[in-house]
């Protein structure tokens, strides 16, 4: 967590802004190239080290243009709108730098695992953006699980039931790989679900189950008990009254008014409990 924050405070002001634009722009490029009246054009783009080696080294650059004919033209019309929505949310809840660094990520590592994996067997597998537009919604649905999205128009569905469906697919089609033996088409699939793992686990808020974080709430909770099973002599109508609360400033108690409410001190060294007045207002004690 702390790397992120230093990376963005150096490489912050690198970001693009509405990264989501462009990616719209690439699709929509893709489907230009794919009306083109040329065979295959796709081939011409995608990523292929053999070619590389020959001097087109743009396909390091023009593997990310997604091309796809205009007769699946709906569906990728309703993917980019897709696409385009849960990326605007994931770069508005992140920031423009984070939001670049999770797509610029996917890009590197499925760019690297692709020529790794030229070097072990001597085939190239080119990747696919959707593969890592895709696990874009992963990250959204870890960010805002409950956001419900209409099927078909008709069904609500919430997004962490979506993701856990989409995973299944990713699991069925890993299988169909398997079963085809076509083990080199997962890496592609496998890395852009790494990315994602990547991510999220290096975001995580891990100080909350740290050591350190365990012995402070243990000593609150002891605290807690402390004040609960041993109350507080004072003075009431001339008589000694044990309280069961009783403020360390000003001394109030339940006893001088119903509507008062007490709270312990989590970060005062001992057992210590205050009014809502003093609560947020005492200098906390802490022992030398």
């Amino acid at each position: 967590m702390k790397f992120l924050y230093k990376l963005e405070r150096r490489f912050g002001r690198y970001a693009i802004q509405n990264l989501m634009k462009y990616i719209v722009g690439l699709y929509l490029l893709g489907l230009l190239l794919g009306a083109a009246p040329y065979y295959n054009l796709g081939s011409f783009f995608n990523l292929d080290f053999l070619m590389i080696k020959t001097g087109q080294i743009w396909r390091l650059i023009t593997w990310i243009i997604p091309i796809n004919s205009l007769n699946g033209i709906i569906w990728t019309a309703i993917s980019i709108y897709f696409y385009y929505m849960i990326g605007n949310a994931l770069e508005r809840t992140w920031g423009a730098f984070r939001f670049n660094l999770y797509f610029f990520s996917g890009i590197i590592f499925n760019l690297l695992s692709s020529f790794l994996t030229y070097l072990v067997t001597g085939y190239s597998v080119s990747p696919s953006l959707s593969f890592i537009c895709g696990t874009m919604f992963f990250a959204f649905a870890a960010v805002y699980p409950n956001t419900q999205f209409m099927m078909y128009f008709l069904i609500p569905i919430k997004a962490k039931y979506l993701a856990w469906f989409q995973a299944a697919l990713y699991l069925f089609q890993i299988y169909q790989y398997i079963i085809y033996g076509s083990f080199i088409l997962i890496i592609p699939l496998l890395v852009s679900l790494a990315n994602f793992l990547i991510f999220f686990f290096a975001t995580r808020n891990y100080q909350r189950i740290s050591p350190g974080e365990y012995k402070r709430k243990a000593n609150y909770r002891r605290q807690m008990n402390e004040g609960k099973n041993h109350g507080h002599v004072t003075q009431f109508q001339g008589k000694n009254v044990i309280t069961k609360h009783k403020c360390a400033v000003c001394g109030r108690t339940e006893l001088d008014d119903d509507q008062l409410e007490f709270r312990f001190c989590s970060k005062c060294d001992g057992n210590y409990e205050y009014c809502m007045e003093h609560l947020f207002t005492h200098e906390h004690v802490h022992k030398s």
